[in-house]
């Protein structure tokens, strides 16, 4: 069943998240310590906006506060191959693990992607069969290899690459860009984003030990981030939008805690989108936060009322995006592109490789 906000803004529209963004401020690499790039700090409260590092995140954390962490791990979900027939290049995005090594995928070009077309990669280690064209455009593939060169996995990882944004420009990307494309956090047995959830990028070891010093609780769930995520909005009527789902998981030991902390009125603060749509959209299914595997399509925006959150560490999004409607619902649409504006003012970092901003 489809998830939903409590929403009555339904008469927004596209424009009403635009804001102009030069295009030098889009971070094309990682500053040069994670936890050193910018920190804009929100207080929704007081209206007032603080200009920070990263790192003085922890001053603004407390015992007792759950940081709610996204350790899924960024998989090298890029293919660049050719069709066996004509050898014609061809690049897969995959998308999501359908079982028995059945993948879905995005095709470029989608033209070649026809049923029965057999693809090779990696000098014929790993080959993939198409299966089925969805409505969406997306394609049903079939991998096959040699057991003998291992799982399906080691060989993505030998063969397979980091899918970068589409807004990265890769000749400009340094050479340990695509390996601080991941969480310190992220965890080998979470394999499953084609995409980081990036306001994580900005947490370094010593940071998490500072903040456990302090007594602030970390709680991971997973999130397996999909390159929906980078899908723009075409409904002008932004109530039309239908988000593409995603699998999640909260553990019991999680739970239990973010429950704890409800009960005794102690802040679950979201380290990013991902970490927020989870827990909103366990809460929005089942009434409460419950351990499970499921999946969310929850689409957050205008006048949602947030049932499990209390604050929000988030990087700087794409005008018109669904990311941006969901940080403008937690404090207000006008507020925060104020925030922008000030951000551009101020030479912010955008998007995944920039600066970070925290609502509480």
């Amino acid at each position: 069943m489809a998830e939903i906000s409590e929403n009555k803004s339904i008469n927004l529209t596209l424009k009403d998240y635009y804001f102009d963004l030069p295009e030098n401020l889009i971070a094309q690499n990682p500053a040069d310590k994670r936890d050193e790039s910018k920190l804009m700090a929100l207080d929704r409260k007081k209206h007032t906006v603080e200009h920070k590092k990263f790192y003085n995140v922890a001053d603004y954390l407390y015992k007792g506060d759950v940081l709610v962490i996204n350790e899924s791990k960024v998989f090298p979900a890029r293919l660049i191959g050719e069709k066996e027939d004509t050898g014609a290049a061809v690049e897969f995005l995959l998308l999501e693990n359908k079982g028995n090594d059945i993948w879905e995928i995005i095709m470029k070009p989608g033209r070649k992607g026809r049923k029965g077309v057999i693809f090779s990669f990696g000098n014929g280690k790993l080959k993939a069969e198409v299966l089925q064209s969805l409505d969406d455009g997306n394609k049903l593939v079939k991998f096959y290899y040699d057991k003998n060169d291992g799982v399906f996995y080691d060989i993505l990882g030998e063969i397979g690459k980091i899918p970068l944004p589409p807004y990265i420009r890769e000749n400009e990307v340094k050479v340990n860009a695509k390996e601080r494309y991941q969480t310190i956090y992220a965890n080998e047995d979470k394999t499953g984003s084609s995409a980081a959830p990036t306001a994580g990028l900005h947490f370094t070891a010593e940071l998490l030990d500072l903040l456990k010093e302090k007594g602030v609780i970390i709680c991971p769930i997973t999130l397996h981030v999909g390159l929906g995520t980078f899908r723009p909005v075409k409904c002008e009527n932004i109530a039309e939008h239908k988000m593409h789902e995603e699998y999640y998981s909260i553990p019991e030991s999680s739970a239990d805690e973010i429950i704890r902390a409800k009960g005794e009125k102690r802040r679950v603060i979201a380290v990013g989108t991902t970490s927020c749509r989870t827990l909103e959209g366990n809460f929005a299914k089942y009434g409460k936060i419950t351990t499970c595997d499921d999946r969310t399509d929850i689409f957050i925006y205008g006048d949602y009322k947030f049932n499990v959150i209390d604050a929000l560490i988030t990087n700087f999004h794409l005008p018109e995006s669904t990311l941006l409607m969901l940080v403008s619902a937690f404090y207000t649409r006008e507020d925060i592109l104020s925030a922008y504006k000030t951000a551009v003012e101020n030479n912010y970092r955008f998007f995944s490789f920039g600066d970070a901003m925290f609502i509480y």
